[in-house]
Parts: C-alpha cells; structure tokens; sequence
C-alpha cells in the first residue's frame, strides 16, 4: 500500500513539474510568432471542427454566380477588407498583430476549405481568434456572396470584371 502511495506521489509531482515548465513556456501576448508545434495542433483542431459543423445547416448558395460575386465585393469592402486587406492577401496592420494572424485568404490552405466551410466560417466566426461571425448581422445569402468572391481573389482578382 505504501509502494502504490509513493508511486502515485512521485508520477503526480512528475507532472506537476511537467505542467509548470509547459506552462512557463506559453506566450500569451499576441505579438510573437507562435511556434510550428501550436500552429500545427491549433490548425488542425480548427480544420476537424470547422468540416464538422459545416456538414449540415448550411444552406444552398445562390444561383447567379456572377452576380453574387458583384454583392460580395461590395460586402467585402465592408466586412473583410479591414483585417484581411482589400487584395485577401496583405493584411492591414490590425490583421497583421492580432493572434492568430488575418489569414491570406489566397492562400491555398484558405482555398482548401469547401465552400459550406467557408460559409460557415464567415457565419459563426473563429472562437479564441479574431474571425468575428457575420450571422447575425448578414443574410446567409449576403454570406454566400462573401464565399464567392473569396473564391474570386484565389484566381488573382480583385473585382467582378471578365475572366
């Protein structure tokens, strides 16, 4: 009985000491770059929720494409440009030092996202991020367009004009 104490007592006060240098360890401003193991994980955890909840109540986008992706530019400009910068792809400065960073939205891990992600995404927003949800303060059908024209800046353009 005393063994099984003493061997209870010594993983405890292992991990006590474990968890204190992990914990010294931890950056919480937002200024500093994180590093490759918590981007991973963090990635990766967003990536598992994000395709899980978008599985069901999105609903279906509009059928004019074209001119969707005219009204997402304009909501663009309102909503998005802020952080992520008119082009998707330079930030502003307010994009740039908020934690996590404003994505490059022309990245090709932005663009590897289904477009029910995406919407998603834009709707109910990033916990623990900068990523506001636009749900309650834009129609699903004005979050589409917003879907749409992000798909656009991944073709390198920055308006509704010709392919």
């Amino acid at each position: 009985m005393k063994r099984r104490l003493l061997w209870v007592l010594a993983v405890l006060a292992l991990f006590i000491v474990a968890a204190t240098l992990a914990l010294t360890q931890v950056q919480m401003g937002a200024l500093p770059r994180p590093g490759r193991a918590e981007q991973f994980v963090a990635t990766q955890i967003k990536r598992f929720v994000i395709h899980r909840e978008s599985r069901s109540g999105v609903p279906p986008p509009p059928q004019d494409l074209q001119a969707s992706i005219a009204q997402g530019e304009t909501g663009y400009g309102t909503d998005c440009s802020m952080c992520h910068g008119m082009d998707g792809h330079t930030p502003t400065d307010t994009g740039r030092w908020m934690y996590p960073r404003a994505a490059d939205l022309t990245s090709s891990s932005v663009q590897a996202y289904s477009d029910p992600e995406l919407f998603w995404i834009i709707k109910n927003g990033i916990r623990f991020s900068g990523m506001p949800g636009f749900g309650k303060v834009e129609s699903d059908e004005h979050i589409w367009d917003l879907v749409n024209y992000i798909r656009r800046l991944k073709k390198g353009k920055s308006g509704s004009g010709s392919d």
